[in-house]
């Protein structure tokens, strides 16, 4: 991909992937690695700096997330952040204790000398501290280049070696230039270009994939969303009529989604696209499965069975694409190790092993906001780029417990009102993502002078960048109220909405 990389080893923090999205913010590419990865891995990444995350552990307690002290030796800069200080300055000699005083919120530092990493900050900053623990001795090898009321130890920087670390977290909001110590960090000491950009991104994953397939054909799994309409456009460019786009009608799908994306990429692409309508294999399969696990097995399997079929009918088909984000990449292992139990409703984990397709994804190095300017970069349509994100399993994760036609065809009108709503309200392009869930529950309700006993349905509307954090959107009453009284006039079955105001953490996006 590049050869300016910037390694964040996570050692547990929840704002580790904070970090990555701010360097590549800053046109800086960054991965994410667990704290105990091979000492071989981080070294054949060959990254021009390493940063080390906070954590919820004490350095003292058993089972602290300690990585290999060797990253010392590679003489890239290595900046600690809150644990990662703490961390550093203990290999040091320097000593750490329980907080008497704990700081979580707002702090304010003042600097003691100049120094690059905080070039064109203030002389008083607003920072954001997250620790129970302190630094309370550096050893001889430091200097202290901050301080707050609370800690006379803010900041410190090796005196001899390219050690820099932070009490607070730069990387958060709430820390008023956190974005440009980070820069600092990374471009005036660090030595980065900071030309990671999606232009730069498309060109070189182009010859990447070219590289990798050859002559050979790929089936590319088309469903419609922002991630496999980009690959469909990536993957187009780079290997033109060796491209085959199938899309599979699961019957999961939103209401007339299928005839939309079958109108737009046979009206206005050029890829080679294969329509299968698959709505009854999947019905079988499926059921009177409730697991949630188990539905995304059942479909992940059965997609890759209808994938398999139809490539028999091509030849020299040898790999399947997928529309795999970084997201579900670093979700997939856990910052405790690449041991971590995989989440099969990501692509990377959701593929049976006896798949006989080698895997392409094209976009598994982006977040999804990345995913977005990659595609603009493209030319890919306003209609596309602007879709909020679908899950790979569709309805059948949204309607809690076994599904039937009668549920998909209630939820598919329940969620038609409600993005139709936020369309015509221009809210739609304001929250990050809104689906409906169809709960496992019935409730009493009137209408008319009829008693009724029906479904209640969840409304789910959120704000993220990238879908790793999310907030609840704060959607106006007058309009939730405008909504529920469509639902209910309108869709059969369904007497009671409610809407969702948990965010991520602690709850996820998805119900299931």
């Amino acid at each position: 991909m590049t050869n300016e990389l910037v390694l964040i080893l996570d050692l547990g923090s929840q704002y580790t992937q904070l970090i990555a999205r701010k360097s590549r913010n800053l046109g800086v590419y960054s991965e994410i690695l667990p704290y105990n990865a091979d000492f071989e891995e981080i070294t054949s990444k060959k990254p021009r700096a390493i940063i080390l995350s906070g954590s919820p552990f004490s350095i003292y307690q058993d089972g602290a997330p300690i990585p290999d002290k060797r990253i010392l030796d590679l003489g890239v800069p290595v900046l600690g952040v809150c644990y990662g200080m703490q961390l550093l300055a203990h290999w040091f000699g320097g000593k750490v204790e329980r907080s008497l005083k704990k700081e979580y919120g707002y702090a304010k530092i003042a600097f003691k000398k100049d120094h690059p990493l905080f070039e064109g900050l203030s002389e008083e900053e607003t920072v954001w501290m997250s620790h129970g623990d302190s630094l309370v001795i550096i050893s001889d090898s430091f200097d202290a280049i901050s301080y707050t009321d609370n800690s006379p130890f803010a900041a410190i920087v090796h005196k001899d070696q390219p050690i820099y670390a932070l009490q607070f977290h730069p990387e958060v909001s709430h820390t008023t230039n956190g974005l440009k110590i980070l820069d600092n960090f990374l471009k005036k000491i660090a030595g980065f270009k900071g030309d990671w950009t999606p232009a730069a991104f498309i060109d070189s994953t182009i010859e990447e994939v070219q590289n990798k397939v050859g002559d050979k054909k790929v089936l590319l799994a088309l469903s419609g969303g922002v991630d496999s309409s980009v690959t469909a456009a990536l993957l187009d460019k780079a290997i033109g009529e060796n491209l085959i786009a199938v899309y599979v009608d699961t019957g999961l799908m939103r209401k007339e989604e299928t005839e939309e994306v079958k109108k737009l990429f046979r009206d206005h692409w050029h890829l080679k696209f294969i329509a299968l309508d698959a709505k009854d294999l999947f019905y079988r399969n499926l059921e009177g499965v409730s697991d949630p696990e188990r539905k995304r097995k059942i479909i992940g399997n059965t997609f890759i069975k209808v994938f398999e079929k139809e490539a028999k009918k091509h030849q020299d088909i040898e790999y399947l694409a997928q529309g795999t984000l970084y997201p579900d990449v670093i979700e997939s292992v856990s910052f405790k190790g690449p041991s971590a139990t995989i989440k099969s409703h990501h692509n990377v984990g959701g593929l049976p092993e006896k798949m006989n397709l080698k895997i392409v994804e094209p976009l598994r190095e982006l977040f999804k906001d990345e995913v977005r300017e990659v595609g603009k970069e493209l030319g890919l349509p306003d209609q596309i780029i602007g879709r909020h994100p679908f899950p790979g399993p569709g309805l059948a994760v949204r309607i809690l417990g076994p599904i039937s036609p009668e549920k998909i065809e209630i939820l598919q009108e329940i969620d038609h009102i409600f993005i139709d709503e936020l369309k015509r309200q221009n809210l739609y392009h304001e929250v990050w993502q809104a689906f409906s869930v169809l709960l496992p529950v019935r409730s009493v309700g009137v209408m008319g002078d009829e008693r009724t006993y029906d479904y209640v349905t969840a409304l789910r509307a959120v704000c993220s960048i990238d879908g790793m954090t999310a907030d609840w959107a704060e959607l106006p009453s007058w309009f939730l109220k405008r909504v529920s009284n469509r639902i209910i006039n309108e869709v059969s079955r369904v007497n009671r909405v409610v809407y969702d105001i948990s965010s991520k953490p602690p709850a996820t996006i998805e119900w299931e």
